[in-house]
């Protein structure tokens, strides 16, 4: 007879080095959370047992990437770093032309001021803080035309980062496609919870897009964790490689940014790449105003070097499913113990269901900023609000953005915390679950003017 129990699985590295890590009393808890204004970010990390704000820069090198950073070559221009960075870039990617930047946002900027002009309107599926921003700051407004169950954190839909058709025709109708300079798709839609886009649906975008002269720019932060959702779940391409994947999904686009901090595996760097000749010339021209010469791009070359062996350790399909499989785990967990979080679980994070989680507390009480809070105080774990304080406010009306979904996200470094760590998160948000009904809400105290979640702060109400 065949044995048909599941057998367990293990993470496809081993520990070669450690960093102690401490728990503080719950006092000293409650003083630093008071200290920090009630904000996960302005915490101090010797303050923090498990830290999950963000896997941006946060991950484990490895041996190689290590090794790397001993080959160096730091010459201002011209480093043979850089070099390699492209290689890599066109081999993986695909894209023609690379321009680094320090990270991910500094390539936001940079194509939002090559593309856009004010009065443009720029639709994607679903907003990001920083990739918003640097539209608006370039005179742009952000259209949402992400399929409708990305705001419903109890659809099933496998891939709830799909781009709505109907909404993008809608959009392109009503303003002209003269008014567009691009669409905006991000693979694993972070804020939908880590919801990727299928491989037909990138397809229909371009096909609509180009049927009237419009670019398509992805944010390929964590694309290769899309290429393994489409391996996994799109009737197609169950026997292809991720690595093949991740090239069909780039050539459906015209650019990407990348933040190179969460799947290369790096602590610090990202790039733009692109293929259109002309739109390089401008972003090689601004890079130097803003990030460095073109090729570092305000970057060592030590770290274009870890750059380039991580986009190759991080497509290997192991290392994907470890990865994943960890965050997976966690969510399980969650689910057996009535845990309201966002299904199916996504990529790189659990978001908790700040909604379900405190259906007592009104928007305005920010019950995710709360929660985030409560769990930190709870047991040290740093987790971060995505709920109406990072929608921020509309910038027509000054008033609160109020979106659909008010999430909590548990982001996974890769390759830092093992099952025990996991287990030690499910045991503490099930504590802050049980005695739910006796957390009170917050009130805003201080607001910065941009990426108010950052450095807002709070106090009990």
């Amino acid at each position: 007879m065949t044995d048909t129990k599941k057998r367990s699985w293990a993470e496809p590295f081993k520990i070669k080095m450690v960093e102690p890590l401490r728990m503080i009393s719950r006092e000293q808890r409650a003083k630093a959370l008071a200290e920090a204004g009630y904000n996960t970010f302005l915490l101090r990390s010797d303050d923090v047992y498990i830290d999950l704000l963000t896997d941006s820069g946060t991950n484990a090198m490895s041996d190689r990437q290590w090794a790397g950073l001993m080959l160096g070559d730091e010459a201002y221009a011209g480093s043979r770093n850089f070099y390699n960075l492209e290689a890599k870039v066109r081999q993986y990617y695909g894209y023609k032309h690379l321009v680094p930047t320090h990270q991910g946002r500094g390539a936001e900027h940079l194509i939002s001021r090559v593309l856009i002009k004010p009065g443009d309107v720029i639709p994607g599926n679903m907003y990001f803080t920083t990739t918003r921003l640097h539209q608006e700051l370039a005179g742009g407004t952000f259209v949402d035309v992400i399929i409708d169950e990305a705001h419903d954190t109890t659809s099933t839909h496998p891939f709830k980062g799909d781009v709505d058709l109907g909404k993008l025709a809608a959009v392109i109708e009503s303003h002209g496609a003269v008014k567009i300079p691009y669409v905006s798709v991000a693979a694993t839609v972070n804020m939908a919870g880590g919801q990727p886009i299928s491989l037909a649906n990138l397809r229909q975008v371009r096909d609509l897009a180009r049927k009237h002269g419009i670019k398509v720019v992805l944010d390929a932060t964590r694309a290769m964790e899309n290429a393994y959702f489409i391996k996994r779940q799109e009737k197609g391409n169950e026997r292809r490689t991720m690595a093949d994947i991740l090239l069909e999904l780039c050539s459906c686009t015209d650019a990407c940014t990348m933040s190179a901090k969460k799947d290369l595996l790096v602590n610090i760097g990202g790039f733009l790449a692109m293929n259109d000749d002309a739109l390089f010339e401008e972003a090689r021209n601004l890079v130097v105003v803003f990030e460095g010469l073109h090729t570092y791009g305000g970057l060592a070359g030590r770290d274009m070097e870890a750059m380039a062996i991580g986009i190759e350790e991080a497509i290997d399909e192991e290392h994907m499913k470890a990865r994943i499989g960890q965050v997976e785990y966690v969510g399980q967990g969650l689910l057996d113990a009535g845990i309201p979080i966002v299904v199916p679980v996504g990529g790189h994070a659990i978001f908790l269901d700040a909604r379900k989680f405190l259906p007592h507390l009104t928007q305005d009480e920010f019950p995710a900023q709360r929660l985030a809070a409560e769990l930190y105080l709870e047991s040290g774990i740093r987790s971060m609000e995505r709920g109406i304080v990072s929608a921020g406010r509309n910038k027509e009306t000054g008033k609160h953005n109020y979106p659909k979904l008010e999430l909590v996200r548990l982001t996974f470094p890769r390759r830092v915390y093992t099952q025990a760590h996991c287990d030690v998160l499910v045991e503490s948000v099930v504590e802050v679950f049980r005695r739910r009904e006796k957390i009170g809400g917050l009130k805003m105290v201080y607001e910065p003017k941009y990426l108010r979640f950052f450095q807002a702060r709070f106090e009990p109400l």
